[in-house]
């Protein structure tokens, strides 16, 4: 592969082509109006959670609160032709949860290294989260009462136990 290089001048000469025209005095246009109020059609995108241990970042912090949005057919099809993926089948889980992960405690800037990181029941708890918000629409698993045997509900999206 050839690369062409393309010479500009020098940086003055680029400086006075880019510079932005002088600003002639117009009149004020009107203020834009507001968009209009977006409509809530009922379709959640983002799902809240509670990591079973929490991640523990360089500093020794726990994180264990953090959002995961819905994935688009472009987040699943992307960790296809990720040469990691490629390399190693069972880190498509790695960069699927990097990229639908939206924060981790005071994170905003998940990725791959992030996940890696993250202890094995974590992962495994954000695989099956991901997978109910994604195929089944909600955060709710059917439980039974290991005593009583009686059946009911949990929400995985954290919270403390008992409560929903």
């Amino acid at each position: 592969m050839r690369r062409r290089t393309v010479t500009a001048g020098s940086l003055d000469e680029i400086l006075q082509v880019t510079a932005p025209a002088p600003a002639t005095e117009q009149p004020a246009a009107p203020p834009a109006a507001a968009p209009p109020p977006r409509e809530d059609h009922g379709l959640r995108t983002e799902f809240e959670f509670e990591l079973p241990r929490g991640y523990v970042d360089e500093a020794g912090t726990v994180h264990r609160h953090g959002a995961m949005r819905l994935a688009t057919a472009r987040d699943e099809l992307r960790p296809q032709i990720d040469l990691r993926v490629k390399e190693n089948p069972a880190y498509l889980s790695v960069v699927l949860l990097s990229q639908v992960i939206t924060r981790i405690g005071s994170i905003t800037d998940v990725h791959a290294g992030i996940v890696e990181r993250m202890y094995a029941t974590d992962v495994a708890f954000l695989q099956d989260f991901y997978r109910r918000v994604n195929s089944e629409g909600h955060t709710r698993a059917a439980v039974t009462c290991p005593h009583c045997e009686g059946g009911f509900e949990v929400d995985l999206s954290g919270g403390r136990l008992g409560e929903s």
